[in-house]
């Protein structure tokens, strides 16, 4: 089940989240959020109208996607930047794509043209995820993310709403 996320989701979402954060370079920060960071997102992007969405299996949630404006200026007010992190047991269920599908049917409706997905270029997952659900590559930063003392490429992928 798909839903919008509540303050209650918030500890659960920390748990598949951090550890991916502290152990892995599929995003670039190396400080693991908070319950009150991310208690604090996830109200400024319902407060801008933005999705904030989990997925729920047997109760337990098992992933979310989020989106919010690609760049600050009106000039972007129609390209949005998703996340979506999945708990290691949802991902090759489906959960994936239905919480795309949750996000961009959500900002299509609030007039987003495009939206964006910055993946590192050490996740060939999250870049075979993203080709899978129509996103193209619209370019590569070399070196533009910094994690265990290695510098890591950015992957741009696009996808019109």
């Amino acid at each position: 089940m798909i839903r919008p996320a509540t303050l209650a989701d918030v500890p659960a979402v920390l748990a598949f989240w951090n550890p991916l954060i502290e152990t892995t370079a599929v995003g670039f920060s190396p400080t693991p959020h908070t319950v009150e960071s991310l208690g604090a997102m996830l109200a400024a992007r319902q407060a801008e109208g933005r999705g904030f969405f989990v997925a729920e299996i047997a109760g337990q949630v098992a992933g979310f996607a989020s989106y919010d404006q690609f760049r600050k200026g009106l000039g972007y007010a129609r390209s949005m930047e998703h996340t979506i992190i999945l708990a290691p047991a949802a991902r090759g269920q489906g959960v994936g794509r239905a919480l795309m599908a949750a996000i961009e049917d959500h900002a299509r409706a609030r007039g987003a043209h495009l939206m964006v997905a910055g993946v590192s270029a050490e996740n060939p997952a999250g870049l075979a995820f993203h080709a899978a659900v129509g996103y193209a590559e619209a370019g590569r930063i070399s070196e533009a993310g910094y994690k265990f003392g290695r510098f890591i490429d950015l992957v741009l992928m696009q996808k019109r709403l």
